[in-house]
């Protein structure tokens, strides 16, 4: 069977239950005389209890979050939002394609320095769909799909790139930058100085300045709060992070709070250059959150790398005043791989059938609507084959995280922590969703790099 064949018909989705009023037309009679800009404000490692919209935030993080909580507070709070990844790379490589990484073998982290490849070249990005459409495009922050030259961002899509090609660098000017961590302008070297995360907002609000009269996409792919945890001295000295007991989670406090303010900037860039109401704006994390930097994903189990809830589920935001209610709640399960097909819709334009999606159109829910009843199926995949795999269909949650033992299952309609495992209660359910499980994985490749 070809893989790239099959994604479309193994998604469908769930009632969008929420708490929009009437629904709102998605198409161009709102008065929009182009389509929307496109903003995606990208985490990276951060728990899903770490921000105050998510409703089960600690409460010594609440205070930190103002901007990121108004991108919920003006328009919609999904409540089971995924990644298709449970680390960083692989993750934002179903992210710009529509697709299920372990489709084309990115399914493990790109090592630093590695040289031999990276989002393979037969993938299309959002950022090439988007600028055949007539959109601008922008990478701001970091990359983590390929350090060669024919994977760098600007043969990806995006005609503005500023960030970092590695996975992480430090927040504070390095004394001999190396060429992968040091802040590209383009294919640039930039000087050091500054604090990166303050570098990313002005960036990204640059940007939205000089092309503020026609359709852009933005993508800003935040270092922080990953580490290293090197916060601002004058944040850390606040009294809601200096309060807190734990080192590292203060550390790791500062960083979000950092991120919180150039989130900040780049939404007033938007009401200063009169574009917010007819601008998406997405907050989302790349992967469950690292508690070994101070993340916390109460209550979900696991952590990033894993396939447990508090692996793949991260907390997601999205605003866009000409279509979206103020104060929307969506219940029905999303996933990442939505982005690419939701955004196309946005710009007006059909999805190619040769691209075979795995992701689906979102917006009927953020329109208002009530959609169909049909039970969406979302896949895992870490460390290849005989690694550990799962599937989440409806409220149920396969989970197969040892292949010499037997899969678990879980409801997560009444267990959103994974503690209860009901396999035995459920025989013949476990070996359907097993199958389904199984039938996916053989349309699927073996990484291409890594361990």
């Amino acid at each position: 069977m070809d893989s790239r064949n099959t994604g479309i018909g193994l998604l469908a989705l769930t009632a969008c239950m929420h708490s929009c009023a009437a629904p709102r037309d998605v198409g161009q009679g709102d008065g929009r005389e182009r389509p929307p800009n496109i903003v995606v404000l990208l985490a990276d490692d951060a728990g899903y209890s770490d921000f105050g919209f998510q409703r089960v935030c600690e409460p010594d993080l609440a205070p930190l979050t103002p901007q990121i909580d108004s991108i919920a507070r003006d328009g919609a709070c999904f409540t089971s939002f995924y990644m298709s990844g449970a680390v960083c790379s692989p993750s934002r490589a179903g992210l710009l394609t529509g697709r299920y990484q372990q489709r084309f073998g990115h399914e493990k982290n790109i090592a630093p320095g590695y040289m031999k490849g990276g989002l393979p070249l037969t993938e299309e990005t959002v950022a090439d769909h988007l600028r055949e459409a007539g959109y601008v495009t922008a990478c701001v922050g970091k990359w983590h799909l390929g350090y060669p030259e024919d994977y760098h961002p600007n043969e990806r899509g995006f005609d503005l790139f500023y960030g970092c090609l590695q996975g992480s660098r430090p927040y504070f000017p390095m004394e001999e930058p190396t060429p992968h961590r040091v802040l590209l302008e383009n294919r640039e070297p930039t000087p050091e100085g500054g604090y990166v995360t303050d570098r990313l907002g002005q960036a990204a609000a640059r940007f939205i300045q000089e092309h503020a009269a026609e359709p852009f996409f933005l993508l800003v792919s935040f270092t922080a709060p990953h580490g290293p945890l090197q916060a601002k001295a004058e944040d850390l000295a606040l009294p809601a992070i200096a309060s807190i007991p734990k080192a590292r989670r203060r550390k790791y406090a500062g960083l979000v709070k950092a991120m919180d303010d150039s989130v900040g900037e780049i939404l007033l860039a938007l009401e200063r250059a009169g574009i917010s109401d007819n601008t998406l704006v997405v907050f989302t994390n790349d992967n469950g959150g690292q508690t070994g930097t101070g993340a916390l994903n109460t209550p979900l189990r696991g952590k990033k790398g894993t396939l447990w809830e508090g692996g793949v589920r991260v907390p997601a935001a999205m605003r866009w005043p000409l279509v979206i209610e103020a104060g929307t709640t969506i219940d029905s399960p999303a996933i990442a791989l939505d982005l690419l097909p939701t955004f196309l819709a946005m710009a007006g334009q059909d999805v190619p059938v040769e691209a075979a999606l795995d992701g689906r159109d979102l917006s009927a829910c953020l329109g208002g609507e009530d959609d169909t009843e049909e039970v969406r199926t979302f896949f895992w995949r870490t460390k290849g084959g005989g690694g550990p795999i799962a599937l989440r269909q409806g409220q149920w949650k396969l989970v197969w995280d040892d292949r010499e033992s037997a899969p678990q299952l879980f409801d997560l309609s009444e267990d959103i922590s994974e503690d209860v495992d009901l396999a035995g209660e459920y025989p013949v359910l476990v070996s359907e969703l097993e199958r389904e499980l199984l039938e996916w994985e053989s349309e699927l490749m073996e990484p291409l790099w890594g361990r």
